[in-house]
């Protein structure tokens, strides 16, 4: 699985451009052992009755990356069962959000959403996080191994795998989402920016970005510019600019049920290598 995959001028271009932000403070999770499958439960996990039910709600998970064992979440609805497929949901947290407790991820973004609004979010949805030494395209090897582990263990549909990302998760999901034109359905970034010579490829994927129009960490310009050039490819790209929100769009992204129903909708016409 590839590392760097996105390129150095991103981090150096994403460093000046967070160097204002505010690193929020969490509690450490301690994580014990080294087995790749230990599983323990966020505070708000909403657990079967019995033994035989399958667990649900935020569930932290570990993997090896390389020689460290890192944690990650995954949100499982109560109505899953895996009699049949379901959809999954990657996102990808922005910078505030780094860390190796596991777990601060799910508290900015579509985390918070789905604590609003469960029933809005009939989908699997895995949370990675970014280390604090890094930006995202030098931590894609761990959210490949995390979309491994989460296909591997749950059923999902592989026609209905989506990506999105707020800020720094934003650019993630135009830069990595480009890459991985064979496994996403549809894409969803929000308050990022991509690189325009990727438009022709982006043509090809449903996109629906968004952004704020006073946002003054990262200028919306650089949703438009990629807004704009997908159009000019032939692409199938919706784009909303919020007023007034600063550069926090993704409260308002992730509570618009017409945006998570949408992304919901969409379908590969075939998946490849299943």
């Amino acid at each position: 699985m590839a590392r760097c995959l996105l390129g150095l001028r991103e981090e150096q271009g994403m460093a000046r451009a967070f160097s204002s932000l505010i690193v929020f403070a969490c509690s450490a999770v301690v994580l014990s052992g080294c087995a790749t499958q230990r599983e323990t439960h966020a505070p708000d996990v909403v657990k079967g009755s019995s033994e035989s039910d399958m667990a649900a709600g935020f569930l932290i998970k570990n993997m090896r990356v390389e020689d460290q064992v890192r944690a990650y979440v995954v949100y499982v609805p109560p109505a899953y069962t895996p009699d049949k497929a379901w959809p999954l949901v990657v996102f990808l947290h922005g910078i505030g959000e780094r860390g190796d407790d596991g777990l601060f991820q799910t508290e900015v973004g579509i985390g918070r959403a789905i604590r609003r609004h469960p029933e809005r979010f009939p989908c699997l949805v895995l949370m990675p996080q970014c280390p604090k030494t890094c930006l995202w395209h030098r931590a894609m090897n761990g959210v490949e191994i995390a979309m491994a582990q989460t296909r591997e263990e749950y059923a999902i549909d592989p026609a209905r795998i989506y990506l999105t990302g707020l800020s720094m998760g934003g650019f993630a999901t135009w830069q990595y989402g480009a890459t991985r034109l064979d496994t996403f359905a549809a894409l969803m970034p929000i308050c990022g920016g991509g690189h325009i010579e990727d438009a022709q490829k982006l043509a090809t994927v449903p996109i629906w970005a968004f952004h704020g129009a006073d946002d003054s960490t990262v200028s919306p310009k650089k949703s438009r510019e990629m807004v704009q050039a997908i159009k000019q490819a032939g692409g199938d790209i919706q784009y909303t600019e919020y007023p007034d929100t600063g550069h926090n769009s993704w409260d308002k992204a992730y509570d618009d049920p017409a945006a998570i129903a949408w992304l919901l909708k969409q379908r590969k016409a075939q998946a490849s290598g299943e």
